[in-house]
């Protein structure tokens, strides 16, 4: 059991951690047993699959990527989803290689973005039912920003200017179009 005394992790010290100041340990909650199901765990009421492709920057007959609703305050997030309702332990053999492939041009194209040092690739399988990975970029120089917290940064950062958000898309789309599937973004 977590004490409200409990000592802070080492990592609020970290040069990368965004926040100072006072901070205290939430107490641990009781175990939610059964845990309550996931946003979209029916196909009926799944965002992903009730999306059309005109909401994706990139599509392809497997795959589709897309981009915040919002600037946000890094160059670039997208979000990388099967057109299958599958968790990534569901993925066929198939996707499976698929997905390898893509989390790679994925990566190069955003970290090819002009002032983009390095692309941070996550999954949290705790939000919604449908696959999907989040690819961060993170701007050259911005050392702050490196590591495990870039996610908690993007939300504190102030957004970036529509005009870059919507370049940074249709370069990363265009990218992924040369190697096949189809950009969404006019050109």
């Amino acid at each position: 059991m977590i004490r409200v005394d409990t000592p802070l992790p080492e990592f609020v010290n970290w040069p990368t951690f965004p926040f100072s100041g006072s901070l205290t340990v939430r107490p641990l909650e009781p175990p939610a047993l059964p845990e309550p199901p996931r946003d979209g765990e029916e196909i009926a009421n799944c965002r992903a699959c009730q999306a059309h492709d005109d909401a994706y920057i990139w599509v392809d007959e497997r795959w589709r990527v897309k981009a915040t609703d919002q600037p946000p305050g890094l160059p670039l997030v997208l979000y990388l989803e099967p057109r299958m309702h599958l968790d990534l332990g569901d993925l066929p053999n198939l996707e499976a290689a698929e997905l390898g492939l893509l989390t790679v041009r994925i990566e190069r194209a955003m970290r090819s973005l002009p002032g983009v040092a390095r692309v941070h690739v996550n999954r949290w399988g705790d939000g919604a039912a449908h696959l999907h990975f989040c690819f961060l970029a993170r701007p050259a120089g911005a050392l702050q920003l490196r590591g495990s917290f870039l996610s908690m940064w993007d939300d504190i950062l102030p957004p970036i200017s529509t005009h870059d958000w919507r370049e940074n898309q249709s370069f990363v789309a265009a990218w992924l179009a040369d190697q096949g599937g189809t950009s969404m973004l006019a050109s």
